[in-house]
This record gives C-alpha cells, structure tokens and sequence, in this order.
C-alpha cells in the first residue's frame, strides 16, 4: 500500500509537470532592420473647450496640474499637444473663440490655447504642437456654410493663426490638420500645402484627413500631387486598425484622436490596450488623447473623459486620473524618433507587446495584458476576445540587444482591489539575451534600459467643494484668458471688454459674435455661457446688461444641457427684448417656444444698462427689472428642475454684461 502510493504521488507529479504550459518564446532583434519611427504620445485640449476651466485654477494647483501633463518624467510627459483653433461655435462641450472674428480683426490672445501651448513648451522645449479647426467663423464661407467654397481664404485664415502663434508668443507648430470629422477638400489641402510654403511654413506637417481613412488614401492613391501635400494619414477612434489600402499609401498613420472615454480603472485600460495595439494591429505611429484633461464640468458632454480631471478651479481640487501613469509606461522610457521593432505582436495566451529602441542599443518595452471586460473604450465596439490570467512569457533578445544583463521593469494593476500605478519593481536579470516573466491580467509593464528614479509627486490637492455660493463676478479679468472665470460659452463668444465710454461699467463682459459661424455641430441660435452646479435648484441669477443695437438678452436658471444639445435647452429665462409687442418674456426653453409670461415695460432697451433677475424655487418663479418685480408666477410645471445658471443674447448681437451674482434662493 505504501508503496503504491508513494507511486502515485509520483505519477501524480509527473502529470502536473507535463500540463504546465511552456511560456511562449518572443524574439526582439534589429537584425534584419526595424520598424517605423515612433511619434509620441499626445493629448487634445480643445474639440470643445475641454481645458475651459483650467486656466482659472490658482496657484501651486495650476503649475502643479501642468507639470503632470508636460513636465519630462514626471506625470503623463505628453509628446504631442493638438490644440483646436477656435472656430466661434460649439464643439462638443463648448465655443472657443477665432483670432479672426471678421476678415479685419487679429487677435492673438483670445482663449487660453495660446497660453496652454506656452506652458507645455516652458515644461517640455521638445512637444510637439499639432492644430486643428472644429467651426469656422462666418466670414471665411463668404455666404456658404463650407469652408472649401473659398479655399485660398480659408488657407489664409489657418496660415495667419500659425503665423500669429509664432509672431506673438514664440510657438513653432509643427502640424496642422484641415476640417474635424469632416469631408476632406482635395484642392483645398493643396491650397494649404501651398499657403504654408509661400509664407516660409515649409517644416509645418499636414495631417489629413482627422476622421476616417478610406478616402484620403483612394485620393493620395491617386493624385501624387495630394501625397505630396499630406504628410500624415490621421484617422479618429480607428479601433486598433487601420485598412491595407492606408498602409500601401506609405503616409505616416495617427491614430489624431482616440480614447474619449471615462478616467477610471475601464478607462485605463482602455488607454493602455490602445496605445500598444495601435501599432500592433494599425500600424499608427502616434495616439492623441480626447482629452488632454477634463476641465470642463461634470455635466457638460462626456464627463471626465481626459487624462486627468480638473473641474474646481474654485476649491483648487484635481485628481491625477489612472491614464496619467498609463501614458507614463511609453513616454518616460521613449522619445519622438525611436523606432519600433519588426518583432512586436500579441502575446499567445491574449494582450500585445511592443519594443523601441533609440538606435544606440536602448530598449524599451511595454506589454500590457487587458481584459476584454475592463479595457472598453466608449468607441468603437471592441470584438469579443480573451486574456489567460498568469500567461508565462519568455523574450529572447538579439542584435544590439543580446549584450543586455539588466532591465529596469515598472508596474501598474489597473483594475480590482489592489491597484497600482506606475511602481518600480526588482530589476529583471536577463542571461543569455533571455527573460522570462509571468504576465497578469489587467496589468502593464514596462521593462527597459532607461533608468529613471520614481517621479516625485505633489502632496494631495485640495478637498473637494461645490460651487460656492454666493458668487459674484465684475469682470475685471484674469491675466491669461480673454474669458471670464468659469463661464462656460456654449454659443457664442463671451469676451471680457473694456468699455471706456462708462465710468459705472467700465469692465464687462461681451458677446462679440454677430454673423453665423460654419459650425461643427447644432448651435443654439441664441448665444449662451453657462457657469456653476447643474443640481442647482433654487437659486436667484442677477446681472446688469445693456444691449447695444438690438435683439435681447437673458439671465436664466436650471439651465439643464450644454454642448451639441445647447439648441434644445431647457430652464427658466427672463429675456428683456427690443420688441414692440413685448419687451420681457419668460419661458422655459433657449428657443422661446414656451412662453410662461411676457409684457411691456416703459422703458428704453437699446444703449441702456438695466439689471435683470430671475428667481426660481420649487414651482414658483419671479423676475424683476431694476428692481421692478415683472412676475410671479407658483404653481408652475417646469421641464427642468435643476441646472446651471446662464447669461446670453437673443441671436448673434453685441451684448454686455456686468455684476453678474448667483445665490441660494431665499
């Protein structure tokens, strides 16, 4: 019995070793040439006036926030910031203003883009900075809402912001793409090829067409003159892959947009999965974040959708988000002009790997092991596949390569109850050009030549707090945005003005926008800036305005949407009109189809100052006009009960505003 059992055990033993898997074999070697140049990882401020309230943090939090999106090894250390050029219209969380309101009129520091690009460079001399146009402003269609119909103009007004970037602030822009997730214009891109080159912009890159990829690379096909304009093949949200016919164009592929999705442990992993299998199965060379940062508020299109989040410049409160130190594992061990090698893929038992080298026997690789489950980005569908917990994996290293002892490895663990984020572990002893490891599910590593110490980080930011009330705003200004602080334009464009014809409101803020923009998406066609907490309830919105020529304005409450859906907007707002029937009204949408009350006022509207308020609680509102109470109204069924407060104008017409207050309703 004894004995039998004892060769049992054995036996037992035997089958144990015999069903462990083999770690599969990986060969990474430069014998035999490498890869493509790799162009770095970026970010996207703008696509929506994503970074609004950013600018508007205080100090050390605003340098803080920035150091870990640009600073060298330290947070994310982006390679690349595309910026949007502000068209004058909304698209997608908000309007960001043109340089070029009119034909006539430069402005080089409307915005905070200028300003954001200026702080990236001071961190990181080498980013690279990447423009793109999502709306035009009306004037550049001469009439039609397109832009191509004028294709030496639109050229021209793209080339003059380039120019502007670099006359006023000193920025060199080494991209610049033609018109978002739109059609693409064959003559125009040759027109823009041929602006840049008259205007000494030879060294600015095309990139085309910042959508799908099908068309661009039937056109480059087939018109050498078109190659020979476009310099890079941007594609957005491209699922990993990119079609036979981009790839035999021999353009340089961009995933130009990506990601856009939630900035948690799914979303992580989203990033992770992406910026590996990009060039695994796509053969992209760069991946750009929608967005760099998810300063906008919560309750605006695509909450906390950026690398990070910053939406309380009130409190001073951030969070570094889990895509921060994911974009760490390929930013802080590469840099724009290493190379890939031939050898990457995926890994048999499910994830992907890829390795980068610096040509001088440096390497870099990055494997990641991401469930189908928790790696899901917003868009597109991702297939159906499946990850091996525990993979065993063995990388044989040759050419340059086989000398290496020692590689450095960082961790992170993105999804479950121990989460990690971007740790050094215990070197990985390499013998015979040979490692073997154990790759886990959900998790990223990066094992590489570069030696880097764990990135100090900032002591915890400031405690969370909403909005606070009371809040009031003269208008004064900040120093590094034509904006004021935490209005959110949402159609058109609110600009801090000095208006020097009145000593009472010598400070306002204005609407400055009077001719339809080419939009991007469904502006409202009155102007709107929203500012505050969307669960705001009961709450009275007070602002003097002065209406200079005609049309109307309001304050408003429960304000209950922004973004592409501004134009269905929902609330309570007062309008004061240049109206001869009636010169207030109120109603309970942005477009005045449902009017709660309306009358007549004696007084003079246009060219004078007149303080509007809106009162709203529970079911009851009420209005007054310089004090003068115009309605009180109970019992009222309202489509929304909660939302931001806001101020705007009836069409496109120049409007000031001044002393603008919220509070709790009393």
């Amino acid at each position: 019995m004894a004995s039998y059992v004892k060769h049992g055990v054995a036996f037992l033993f035997i089958l144990a070793v015999l069903s462990t898997p083999a770690a599969s074999v990986y060969t990474l070697t430069d014998s035999g040439g490498l890869g493509a140049r790799f162009d770095g990882v970026g970010g996207l401020s703008g696509g929506g006036a994503t970074s609004r309230l950013l600018v508007s943090y205080p100090e050390p939090y605003r340098s803080q926030i920035l150091d870990y999106l640009f600073k060298p090894n330290f947070g994310a250390a982006l390679q690349i910031l595309k910026v949007e050029i502000g068209g004058d219209a909304q698209s997608t969380d908000g309007s960001e203003p043109s340089h070029m309101h009119s034909a006539a009129d430069r402005n080089y520091t409307r915005g905070y883009e200028w300003w954001l690009m200026r702080e990236a460079k001071k961190r990181n001399p080498a980013v690279r900075l990447y423009a793109l146009p999502w709306a035009f402003p009306g004037w550049v269609g001469g009439g039609e809402a397109f832009p191509y119909h004028r294709p030496e103009t639109t050229a021209g007004y793209i080339v003059d912001w380039i120019l502007g970037a670099k006359s006023v602030h000193n920025l060199d822009i080494d991209y610049v793409g033609i018109w978002n997730e739109r059609i693409h214009d064959v003559t125009y891109i040759k027109t823009l090829r041929k602006t840049l080159d008259d205007n000494k912009l030879g060294h600015v890159n095309i990139v085309a067409p910042d959508g799908g990829w099908v068309q661009i690379s039937k056109d480059i096909m087939a018109d050498p003159e078109l190659a020979a304009a476009v310099d890079v093949i941007g594609s957005h949200y491209p699922g990993t892959h990119s079609p036979p016919m981009a790839q035999q164009t021999g353009k340089t592929l961009w995933s130009s947009e990506d990601f856009s999705t939630i900035n948690n442990g799914t979303g992580a992993s989203c990033w992770a999965r992406i910026l590996n299998q990009n060039y695994v199965n796509g053969h992209m060379t760069s991946t750009i974040a929608w967005n760099l940062i998810a300063s906008y508020y919560d309750d605006l299109p695509f909450p906390r959708s950026g690398l990070m989040t910053a939406n309380q410049p009130w409190s001073g409160h951030y969070e570094v988000s889990d895509p921060i130190w994911v974009t760490a594992h390929t930013t802080h061990f590469t840099s724009p002009g290493w190379q890939y090698l031939k050898g990457v893929g995926h890994l048999d038992g499910g994830g992907s790997y890829v390795a980068l080298t610096d040509g001088k026997e440096g390497l870099t690789i990055v494997i990641e092991a991401m469930t189908h489950q928790y790696s899901q980005c917003v868009r597109p569908l991702l297939p159906p596949y499946e990850v091996k917990p525990g993979q065993a994996a063995t990388f044989q290293l040759g050419g340059a390569f086989e000398n290496i002892t020692r590689l450095h490895v960082w961790y992170s663990k993105l999804i479950g109850d121990r989460t990690v984020h971007f740790q050094s572990q215990d070197d990985k002893i390499v013998s015979g050009g040979k490692f073997s490891m154990e790759v886990a599910e959900n998790c990223l590593y990066t094992l590489t030549t570069v030696k880097e110490a764990p990135p100090k980080i900032y002591p915890k930011s400031p405690a969370s707090a909403p909005f606070p009330l009371p809040y009031k705003d003269k208008f004064d200004g900040p120093a590094d945005s034509s904006e004021a602080p935490y209005f959110a334009d949402q159609t058109g464009v609110f600009e801090l003005y000095v208006n020097e014809s009145s000593s009472d409101h010598s400070h306002t803020l204005r609407q400055n926008i009077t001719e339809r923009p080419i939009v991007w998406c469904n502006d409202a066609d009155s102007t709107i800036s929203v500012i505050g907490d969307y669960n705001w309830s009961n709450v009275t919105v007070s602002c003097d305005l002065m209406v200079e020529s005609g049309g109307g304005a309001f304050v408003a409450a429960r304000v209950d949407r922004g973004g592409c859906g501004v134009s269905q907007a929902r609330g309570v707002f007062f309008w004061l009109l240049e109206d001869d029937a009636n010169n207030w009204a109120v109603s309970s949408d942005i477009d005045r189809n449902d009017i709660l009350g309306q009358g007549k006022v004696n007084a003079t509207i246009v060219g004078q100052w007149h303080k509007l308020s809106i009162f709203a609680k529970g079911d009851s509102i009420a209005g007054s006009l310089n004090g003068k109470v115009l309605f009180d109204i109970t019992d009222v069924e309202l489509p929304s009960k909660k939302g931001f407060a806001a101020i705007g104008t009836l069409g496109l017409q120049k409007v000031q505003f001044d002393n603008f207050s919220v509070d709790k309703a009393k």
